[in-house]
C-alpha cells in the first residue's frame, strides 16, 4: 500500500509562498492503475517526487508499505558520469539482481545501441528517458511511478513501453501523471485530477476526462 494522508506542499520564493498540494489524501494498492491529470504547473511532478520519497511534504504523512520505483522520466534516477551499462550494473547491485541479466535487459529494451557504453551525460533527452524506463523495468516493483516517459522516442517504442506496463498492471500498481487524456486512457482504469492543489478521484474515466477538459 502507498498512502498519502493530509499531504500538503508549499514553496517560498522571493517572500511569496505558493501551495502546490493541499491536504491530499490518496491510497494506491497493487493492481490499481491510476492516471493523474493536470495542466502544466499543476504540481504533478512534485506529487511524483513525494510519492517516491525524493521530496518531503511540508505537512502530512506518506505511508509506503510496498516497493516503489523512482519516477520514470526523472533524470536523477541515473548517474550522468557513468555509462548506461554502469548504471544498469549499479541498479542490479542496489536491488540484488543478477548483474549480467540486468545489463542485458536494459541494453536490449532501451535500444540506444553503442551509446549504452558511453557516459549518460552525452545522451539526448530521449535516450535518457529510454534508459530510465528500461532500468525501472529491470526491477519488479510493487508500484511503478510514471512521469510521461512513454512519450519518449518514436511511436513503435512508445507502444513497446505501453505493453510492458500493461503486462505489469495485474500484479503492480501504476501511478501515471500526465496532461494527455489519450495517455491515461491507454494505461489506466481510474483517473484523478490535480487542480489548484486538490486531488479529486473519479471511478469513471470519461467523467474525469470531461471534467478535465472543462478546466
Amino acid at each position: 500500500m502507498l498512502q498519502l494522508e493530509g499531504v500538503s506542499k508549499s514553496f517560498t520564493k522571493n517572500g511569496i509562498t505558493r501551495e502546490v498540494l493541499r491536504q491530499v489524501d490518496a491510497t494506491f494498492l497493487p493492481g490499481d492503475a491510476v492516471g493523474i491529470l493536470g495542466r502544466n504547473g499543476a504540481g504533478k511532478s512534485t506529487l511524483m517526487r513525494i510519492l517516491a520519497g525524493v521530496e518531503h511534504p511540508t505537512s502530512g504523512r506518506v505511508h509506503r508499505r510496498m516497493s516503489i520505483s523512482w519516477p520514470m522520466g526523472y533524470d536523477a534516477a541515473v548517474h550522468n558520469s557513468l555509462t548506461g551499462a554502469d548504471n544498469a550494473r549499479f541498479i542490479a547491485r542496489l536491488y540484488d539482481r543478477p548483474l549480467d541479466w540486468v545489463e542485458g535487459f536494459v541494453q536490449d529494451f532501451s535500444e540506444i545501441g553503442e551509446e549504452f557504453r558511453e557516459p549518460v551525460k552525452t545522451y539526448s533527452a530521449g535516450m535518457r528517458a529510454r534508459l530510465v524506463f528500461a532500468l525501472s523495468l529491470a526491477v519488479d516493483f510493487d508500484c511503478y511511478l510514471i512521469d510521461e516517459v512513454i512519450a519518449a522516442g518514436d511511436a513503435r517504442f512508445a507502444e513497446r513501453c505501453r505493453q510492458a506496463l500493461l503486462a505489469r498492471r495485474g500484479r503492480s500498481a501504476l501511478v501515471l501523471v500526465s496532461h494527455q487524456i489519450n495517455t491515461v486512457r491507454s494505461l489506466c482504469s481510474h483517473a484523478a485530477i490535480l487542480h489548484e492543489g486538490r486531488l479529486t478521484f473519479h471511478e469513471d474515466l470519461d467523467q474525469a476526462f470531461a471534467e478535465y477538459e472543462q478546466l
